[in-house]
């Protein structure tokens, strides 16, 4: 042993001299806060064992253990019982930091988020959450930073995304990411005042989702007349069509699109083999159709009035809230999303009709508790602190609430920004994925009649086989 010592003294030294190198590395290469972060993590761990004690998460075990059981005499005094304390892991981010802690016997769940207050003053964090992270597990989540108010960019990559139907929000006020399933979803509101992030958000998706030939957009804008004059200016060239606030020629559309959802529902049985498109999934020649109506009460809104022409807008206005009905009530088995944006989702903005049949529903900064309750439901007035009507401060724009599966109460979401040289790019880069999905369907309907089904084209195959 003696002849081995110092080869196993210089092994040590340089196992420990490497780790402490790659330390000192990843903290150079780190940002600011993920440097400040680190050091947090330092003083999470060094600190543990006495702040466990004092939070009340350990716990006394008075059976001694094997070894005292071993060395323990016959005569002698019982061996002093033993306070166990829940090992942890520490892992920094930019906001904070994430523990992973073991659970003990009386210290579990619920005792944790008893002492989340507590950790979070001795952590110097804004919050801390406490969720379970699997048998005998839970996770510790503390910011330093507040997530809502530290502004985030988001810059696409051009690439396909492996799910279409997955809409990629953000992340929540503990910094975790923030997704969204829109399989089966017949319709999203998304409201909010002006320059409170709407575009944006809706911006973000559509650039996301433009490199899949498995998605096709159109667009409708109630507050221009051309497109270069609004908030789609970028992104009318991945559209197969656009319309401004011109009554008419939005009716037109709508009409139009209505034409493709029952021409698709009396075909997707032959065609797909299935009543449910989302079973199989879009594809190039069954896109998912997402239907972009915003300032929607421009197409909505209740003209009153004896003269022609009130009347004419009046019944415009009344038969576009039809069509858009259908499509929304009828249009999700074949693979149509309506996602209406407003600045208001009151039942004089979007019919309510309409608007309680979308099962997502966003809100953005609001004014008044009634516009929050339009958009999110009565329940928000549960949740005074998740109230969007508490998001008029400048620090929160892009920030939006919303209503998650699986989670009690409300969720605040950071929405990262996307700058209009990025929507442009994405926009030009994949323009030539853009098509008219009823010319989809014609070409789908003859392939399907000509060859089998699950021949590939250059885009993957035409037409997806249903699942057994």
């Amino acid at each position: 042993m003696t002849d081995y010592g110092p080869d196993a003294v210089l092994v040590a030294t340089v196992l420990v001299s490497v780790t402490l190198l790659l330390v000192v590395v990843r903290y150079v290469r780190a940002d600011r806060g993920t440097r400040a972060s680190m050091r947090q993590a330092l003083l999470v761990r060094w600190g543990w064992v006495r702040l466990a004690r004092m939070a009340g998460l350990t716990v006394t075990d008075k059976t001694p253990g094997l070894l005292a059981q071993i060395n323990a005499q016959k005569d002698g005094p019982a061996p002093a019982p033993r306070v166990l304390t829940p090992k942890i892991k520490v892992k920094p981010d930019r906001f904070g930091v994430i523990v992973r802690a073991r659970t003990l016997p009386q210290v579990g769940l619920e005792e944790y988020q008893k002492a989340a207050r507590f950790l979070a003053d001795a952590w110097r964090c804004t919050r801390v959450s406490v969720l379970p992270d699997g048998p005998g597990r839970v996770v510790i989540r503390g910011v330093r930073s507040d997530p809502l108010t530290t502004p985030t960019e988001h810059r696409p990559t051009g690439r396909p995304l492996e799910e279409v139907a997955r809409w990629e929000l953000g992340v929540d006020e503990y910094a975790a990411p923030v997704c969204v399933s829109l399989a089966n979803v017949p319709g999203v509101t998304v409201a909010g005042t002006p320059g409170a992030g709407k575009t944006s958000a809706v911006n973000k998706f559509v650039c996301d989702l433009a490199p899949s030939a498995a998605v096709q957009f159109v667009g409708f804008d109630g507050k221009v007349s051309r497109a270069e004059e609004g908030d789609y200016a970028d992104l009318v060239k991945r559209m197969f069509a656009f319309c401004g606030d011109d009554l008419d020629e939005a009716n037109a559309l709508f009409k139009r699109l209505v034409e493709l959802r029952r021409r698709r529902s009396s075909v997707i049985r032959d065609v797909l083999g299935v009543k449910n498109m989302w079973h199989v999934g879009p594809c190039r020649l069954w896109p998912l159709t997402v239907v972009l109506i915003d300032e929607a009460h421009t197409f909505f809104r209740e003209y009153k009035g004896s003269d022609a022409e009130t009347k004419r807008l009046a019944a415009l206005t009344t038969e576009n809230a039809r069509l858009v009905e259908d499509l929304v009530k009828k249009g999700r088995s074949v693979g149509i999303l309506t996602i209406l944006i407003s600045q208001k989702t009151t039942g004089d903005a979007i019919p309510t009709f309409i608007r309680d049949v979308c099962p997502v529903g966003l809100s953005f900064a609001q004014k008044t508790v009634e516009a929050a309750v339009a958009a999110l439901g009565d329940d928000i007035r549960n949740w005074p602190d998740a109230s969007p009507v508490t998001l008029q401060d400048p620090a929160y724009v892009g920030v939006a609430v919303m209503a998650m599966q699986g989670r009690p109460g409300f969720t605040r979401i950071r929405t990262p920004y996307v700058s209009d040289a990025d929507a442009a790019r994405i926009a030009e880069v994949t323009s030539h994925l853009t098509a008219d999905p009823a010319l989809c369907l014609d070409a789908l309907l003859d392939t399907t009649s000509n060859t089998n089904p699950g021949d590939d084209g250059p885009d993957g195959p035409a037409v997806p086989l249903a699942k057994p």
